[in-house]
């Protein structure tokens, strides 16, 4: 798993706990729904604004969407945990 996949995991998670569609976060975040789409099927790299945004409109902390993902300056590689059972081959 990438950090990225793992990203769009968490942001998956939080958007259904939060009971919105991707519409209806794109429409909180200023973002189009296939923006949010491309997010939660890690085709795309989120900026640290839309970051910022996400989490704002899904009641959620950087933390929450960033959970799982780790750098290790000693070696120079990201650690990515498994995301939870939950979300396991859905996409």
């Amino acid at each position: 798993m990438t950090p990225r996949e793992r990203f769009a995991a968490n942001l998956r998670r939080a958007r259904r706990r939060a009971g919105v569609s991707q519409e209806e976060l794109g429409a909180l975040c200023d973002l189009h729904r296939t923006e949010i789409s491309l997010l939660e099927r890690a085709g795309r790299e989120p900026r640290l604004a839309t970051m910022v945004k996400l989490a704002s409109a899904l009641g959620a902390d950087l933390a929450e969407l960033c959970a799982g993902i780790s750098w290790q300056p000693e070696s120079g590689r990201f650690t990515v945990e498994p995301a939870p059972a939950e979300d396991a081959g859905r996409g």
